[in-house]
């Protein structure tokens, strides 16, 4: 597969061979980088009900696994309050895959994932 942007589709069938992999996934929000390690133990989906103001997501990306959050403009390292990473998906999002990384980008932030 070539990089680049890929459909959802593209990138489950890709990141589901990351099971069983220690991860780590650094998110850029505003003016907030955390970085968390993670056992992957599984990668599922959730569905969520949109709600009024916009701001629960229609969908989330749950990777599981046992895992440790660092908190780069604090400089605070703490496990992760419960065994799951969720990353929240818009319709828009958009899925980048350069052979090594995988880069979700939404309203929200990005993401970048990637093995340790």
């Amino acid at each position: 597969m070539e990089n680049g942007f890929l459909s959802i589709e593209e990138f489950n069938t890709l990141i589901q061979q990351w099971n069983g992999e220690k991860i780590k996934i650094t998110k850029h929000e505003i003016n907030d980088i955390d970085q968390t390690i993670i056992n992957l133990q599984n990668i599922s989906y959730d569905q969520n009900m949109r709600s009024t103001d916009g701001y629960v997501p229609k969908h989330s990306l749950l990777l599981n696994g046992d895992g440790q959050i660092e908190t780069l403009t604090a400089m605070d390292n703490e496990p992760l309050p419960s065994s799951t990473y969720e990353i929240p998906l818009q319709d828009d999002s958009l899925y980048e895959f350069n052979g090594k990384k995988f880069f979700i980008t939404t309203d929200r932030g990005v993401y970048k994932i990637e093995l340790v």
